[in-house]
């Protein structure tokens, strides 16, 4: 028997950046629950494949292009989803970037790019959809953090930056939004296999990278995109009812602690 308890069915969910990736599995988990999804994506082309893809079996996905760096677009796409459907019950803030270098090496152009979406874009959506929430006295925000706001790994401030800044907006929005029934919380994904990281995870020239995540995980494999739907459902919920302003790091363990190379 299904447990209600758990149940997202006839919700209507809003994923940013779900054209692949984590944002897409979420947004196919949901749909697959029975949820109303509209999914966001820079691209036209891309995010309406996806949403044939998600919806191929009947189920009610709906295509938004939306910049989350522009501001503008974001109010647009979240009245349009509210003037179809009534509501907002869940927002997945999902939509991010990233870029490799040293940090005397970043330009302002590479910072504005991160910062842009991964931060000032995540609030903007937030806000524009708390809004409406507010106005109904409930619903529940879910924010995609990092284990870099754990701890940052080097190469990567701006967006190590931006994540530890989504971790502080997430507890700041629950701590205000609280007494009108909004929740807000983050999922905080570790080294999960994507289209952005695919490179990186299999390439052969990168053995030792690939033998040091190993051993600091312990449960000795990449995260799926799809590992990320079980706490995305949980937060949106009924079962995580009295739960607001955390960060749930789905990371198979990376984050337990210091992993150093001793036999015992």
């Amino acid at each position: 028997m299904a447990d209600e308890l758990f149940s997202v069915k006839d919700q209507v969910v809003l994923v940013s950046g779900a054209s692949r990736g984590i944002g897409r599995a979420i947004a196919r988990g949901f749909a697959e629950r029975g949820a109303t999804v509209a999914i966001t994506g820079r691209v036209a082309e891309t995010v309406e494949r996806t949403a044939r893809e998600i919806g191929a079996d009947g189920k009610p996905v709906r295509a938004k292009v939306c910049d989350v760096a522009d501001a503008a677009t974001i109010r647009r796409t979240v009245d349009e989803v509210v003037d179809e459907f009534g509501r907002i019950d869940t927002l997945v803030n999902c939509a991010g970037v990233n870029r490799r270098k040293r940090v005397e090496d970043f330009s302002e152009e590479d910072y504005d790019f991160v910062t842009d979406i991964n931060i000032r874009g995540a609030f903007l959506m937030a806000q524009a959809v708390g809004r409406h929430m507010i106005a109904a006295g409930k619903g529940s925000q879910i924010h995609i953090d990092s284990i870099n706001s754990h701890r940052p790994l080097n190469r990567v401030a701006p967006y190590a930056m931006s994540k530890a800044a989504m971790s502080s907006m997430t507890r700041s929005m629950a701590m205000e939004w609280g007494p009108h029934g909004v929740r807000v919380n983050a999922i905080a994904p570790g080294f999960t296999l994507t289209d952005l990281t695919i490179g990186l995870w299999e390439d052969e020239t990168k053995k030792d990278l690939e033998a040091w995540r190993q051993a600091n995980t312990p449960l000795r494999r990449l995260g799926r995109p799809e590992d990320m739907v079980g706490a995305a459902v949980f937060f949106a919920s009924a079962a995580s009812a009295y739960i607001t302003g955390q960060v749930l790091y789905v990371d198979g363990g990376t984050t337990c602690g210091l992993f150093w190379p001793i036999e015992v």
